[in-house]
């Protein structure tokens, strides 16, 4: 039982090491940069299709100043949320807190990469407007109308997102008909089953923002001696921040479609606390573990996302050594103090979201 304890406690560190590079991420850098003006939002006509309305929710998530409450339904039961948004000098300030079970609350402040968050190799994609994102993800997924409802008590439309394969969940969005912003979320598994439902409560009158926002170009992945060999259609590798100075190489990379991500950890099996091969379940994520002989040593490898088991597993079993990088080692997993933090911060279930 101690030892099923702290592999769980280990994955929700890595989990929530994955997170804080995503989110790291999106701080401003020296790069070259572009800017929206959300002002613009207003002055454009409802959306006629169901593309339109997403890319619409994509611009609204980032340019209204709003408050809400939030449930979330997981496996882990229901939590209620608090939720901030605000934008100013250009500049995105996120709240989310839990208002029961363990006190939990995270905070993002920064420039945003780009809308959805889906980077590439390719430069032309690197500064991609929203509608480039939208034509991405048109050709993993079938976006479709169904109809009207009535979420928080405001009129919303209902948009259905489902995937073109099996290597990817399904999405149901619900997205307010005054602002685009997004009300309600259900995910599916590949059968269709709901794993959770994400919903405003009470959405307290959203303001649009009447400057601009500035979209920075993202960091470019990080040089790792390793590649997955497989992964799903349309997933590309996303820009990883480094962990400060104690781990100043890069952990992991971080791959996505636009919708889903997965995050790949490769580390030395020596010294290390193992976790056991095989398939652990966090919430609706899965953890996929493979110890395999890479680069002349023996290495675990970890795949962990809100995707199918299978991909996962297929992840794993497809990384291969790249001779000659000059990616070097991998760096040091998260140490005991980071796994003791996300103990006692992180509940059972799945709430680093």
């Amino acid at each position: 039982m101690a030892s099923r304890r702290r592999q769980s406690v280990r994955l929700r560190a890595w989990r929530l090491v994955s997170a804080a590079c995503m989110v790291a991420a999106l701080a401003p850098v020296a790069q070259a940069s572009t800017g929206i003006d959300c002002a613009r939002l207003a002055e454009q006509d409802e959306p006629d299709s169901a593309q339109a309305w997403y890319e619409r929710s994509l611009w609204a998530s980032h340019c209204y100043d709003f408050r809400a409450r939030a449930v979330r339904i997981g496996s882990d039961g229901v939590r209620t949320l608090a939720l901030s948004h605000e934008v100013k000098d250009g500049v995105e300030r996120e709240r989310a807190r839990f208002l029961d079970g363990p006190a939990v609350a995270f905070e993002r402040e920064g420039r945003i990469a780009r809308p959805g968050g889906l980077a590439s190799d390719d430069a032309r994609a690197q500064a991609a407007p929203p509608h480039t994102l939208v034509e991405h993800l048109d050709s993993l997924y079938r976006l479709q109308l169904s109809g009207a409802d009535r979420i928080a008590g405001r009129a919303s439309v209902r948009l259905d997102i489902e995937p073109l394969d099996d290597h990817r969940y399904g999405h149901r969005l619900w997205l307010d008909a005054a602002t685009g912003l997004p009300l309600k979320k259900i995910l599916l598994d590949e059968r269709g089953r709901v794993l959770e439902t994400f919903q405003i409560t009470e959405l307290h009158a959203p303001g649009l923002h009447r400057g601009g926002i500035e979209l920075v170009s993202a960091a470019p992945p990080p040089d790792v001696p390793w590649r997955p060999g497989w992964l799903p259609e349309g997933f590309v590798s996303q820009p990883v921040a480094p962990q400060g100075e104690r781990h100043p190489s890069p952990r992991h990379r971080i791959y996505g479609d636009g919708l889903s991500t997965l995050s790949l950890f490769v580390e030395p099996l020596e010294d290390r606390d193992l976790l056991m091969p095989g398939l652990h379940r966090l919430g609706v994520s899965h953890a996929a573990v493979l110890h395999r002989e890479l680069g002349d040593r023996p290495r675990q490898v970890v795949a962990m996302g809100e995707l199918p088991a299978d991909v996962l597993r297929r992840v794993v079993e497809s990384v291969v050594w790249v001779e000659g990088s000059e990616g070097g080692e991998m760096a040091d997993a998260p140490d005991e103090t980071t796994a003791e933090q996300a103990e006692q911060a992180e509940p059972d279930g799945d709430d680093a979201r």
